[in-house]
């Protein structure tokens, strides 16, 4: 109706100043409906305000989710490669960085890894065990070299042939941070690349080939004499480097089996008292020294 004063809906619609108030209405009419204009307005502003909020909280998570993946990047497993063959070189190091290491050097010899080695610091090396100048037993002198001057490396050292000597060469001084696989082994990608981790993170590997050419040589006066055929089985592959979880896999028991034998082992060669990862490797070495 003409001269009606022109109130919004509810929400806080317009209001026409200029018109006179309505009948009964007054002051008091309009006083209500400025109150509801400005609540409106203060929960428009609220809700923004709401929004605002919520879109700075993602882009802070987002923001602190980038440090997280440069973190991971960073923190990939380092390797430097010896192999005076370069198809070899460059296979190993394609098998490796598919499997999330970071190849950091590559060299034909001795010389040039541990050059590779006091400049990049690799968590980890793979070594040919035959380099240039006498295609003999570079690799295993290298990495005894290694482990000397730079003891947190850990060395994998490759062979085109299964060469027990040369094992125990390497092993004679210990079992950590250490590794003596055929080459025959990178055909298992995935095995290839857990074994050279294991041994960047202070764990070894010993090709089974080896393991099982070493359980074979019968000595006399041998102290595994006193383990049953599955407590020397389960050391052999205490041996190669297998967690408790593996070795249970691999013979198609219970980790709680594999517990209980390894329990005995450390009785039966009177290893009782020493703390458990250290126990661990003084079975491992005496395995290797009895065969």
């Amino acid at each position: 109706m003409k001269g009606d004063c022109k109130l919004g809906d509810e929400h806080g619609g317009s209001l026409d100043r200029g018109a006179p108030p309505a009948a009964g209405g007054g002051p008091i009419a309009l006083t209500r409906q400025r109150s509801r204009l400005r609540a409106g307005r203060s929960l428009g502003l609220a809700r923004v305000s709401q929004a605002a909020a919520r879109t700075t909280a993602g882009a802070a998570s987002r923001t602190a989710a980038q440090p997280a993946a440069t973190v991971a990047r960073v923190s990939a497993l380092r390797v430097a490669i010896a192999d005076d063959s370069a198809l070899m070189r460059e296979g190993v190091a394609r098998v490796l960085e598919d499997a999330g290491f970071e190849v950091v050097a590559q060299g034909e010899n001795a010389v040039d890894l541990m050059h590779a080695i006091a400049t990049f610091k690799p968590d980890v090396a793979v070594v040919d065990i035959r380099m240039p100048p006498t295609h003999t037993d570079e690799g295993v002198r290298a990495a005894r070299r290694i482990r000397e001057a730079h003891p947190g490396v850990g060395v994998v050292v490759l062979s085109q042939h299964a060469e027990p000597e040369y094992a125990m060469e390497l092993l004679s001084e210990g079992t950590e941070g250490v590794g003596y696989l055929l080459k025959d082994r990178i055909a298992d990608i995935d095995e290839f690349a857990d074994s050279v981790r294991r041994v960047a993170q202070g764990g070894s590997a010993l090709d089974p080939s080896i393991v099982g050419l070493l359980v074979a040589r019968k000595r006399r006066s041998s102290p595994l004499e006193v383990l049953s055929a599955r407590e020397k089985e389960v050391l052999g592959l205490m041996a190669e480097g297998r967690s408790n979880q593996a070795i249970a896999d691999a013979l198609v028991v219970t980790p709680r089996a594999i517990e209980k034998h390894i329990t005995n082992i450390f009785e039966k060669l009177g290893l009782g008292s020493a703390v458990e990862d250290h126990r661990r490797v003084l079975a491992v070495l005496t395995f290797l020294r009895a065969n």
